[in-house]
């Protein structure tokens, strides 16, 4: 009979084990569940411009560039920053930005580059649970070729700049048009003005004393008193 009592208490007390296991199972699995969902999943990966966003490779040597993500959780809030980083950077921040992931938790920045060099991203979003998710990478773009640079040194056009000797239209400075106005010389025309000079006709005037011969032409009539001299004697 004593038996009985204590396989019921037994009984009793499993149940409560078991029952005390149920809820400690009921209350961990929401925050597991939690977990999983708003943990540091996803990934960042550094994409050459001409590389599809799809796809999952990370490009460590690149020239111009963009960030993807992959995996994180659906419409998760981004902030980003890229440093200078050794042996050729000293951890300024050389650029920043924010995106907002889609509904499967991916996303990626637009095109951009830097300077040729060593580079550090810094990416963190709301919800992680330890540090920023970090890649390292060289921004290698080759150098301008600037050999045809010297084409457009065979632009000789500076050379038709000799038009400005065709401003030897100085030469008609052949404006000695003015020697033309010599015509004021031409003006000998008051020297015509001698017509005074034949106002010498009062001179023809004198040839009116024609007259005075005439009386010397009247010793003529003298003669006739040489008859009266005929009857005085010649007193010599």
């Amino acid at each position: 009979m004593t038996t009985v009592p204590w396989r019921t208490k037994f009984t009793i007390l499993a149940s409560i084990a078991l029952m005390i296991i149920g809820l400690t199972l009921a209350i961990a699995a929401p925050g597991a569940a939690g977990a999983a969902r708003n943990g540091d999943n996803g990934t960042v990966k550094i994409h050459s411009s001409t590389t599809p966003v799809t796809d999952p490779r990370d490009e460590p040597h690149v020239c111009i560039f963009y960030l993807d993500a992959f995996g994180f959780d659906p419409g998760q809030s981004v902030s980003w920053q890229i440093e200078s980083w050794p042996p050729t950077g000293n951890g300024t921040v050389v650029a920043s930005g924010a995106l907002t992931l889609d509904s499967s938790g991916n996303g990626h920045t637009g095109d951009m580059t830097l300077a040729n060099g060593h580079y550090k991203l810094f990416w963190t979003f709301t919800g992680e649970n330890g540090k920023a998710k970090q890649k390292v990478f060289w921004v290698a773009c080759p150098a301008p070729t600037p050999s045809p640079t010297p084409s457009p040194t065979s632009s000789v056009t500076p050379t038709p700049t000799v038009t400005p000797t065709p401003t030897v239209t100085p030469t008609p400075t052949m404006t000695v048009t003015p020697t033309p106005t010599v015509t004021p010389t031409m003006t000998v025309t008051p020297t015509p003005t001698v017509t005074p000079t034949p106002t010498v006709t009062p001179t023809t005037t004198s040839t009116s004393v024609s007259p005075s011969p005439g009386p010397t032409s009247s010793v003529p009539p003298a003669p006739p008193p040489t008859p009266v001299s005929s009857t005085l004697p010649v007193t010599g």
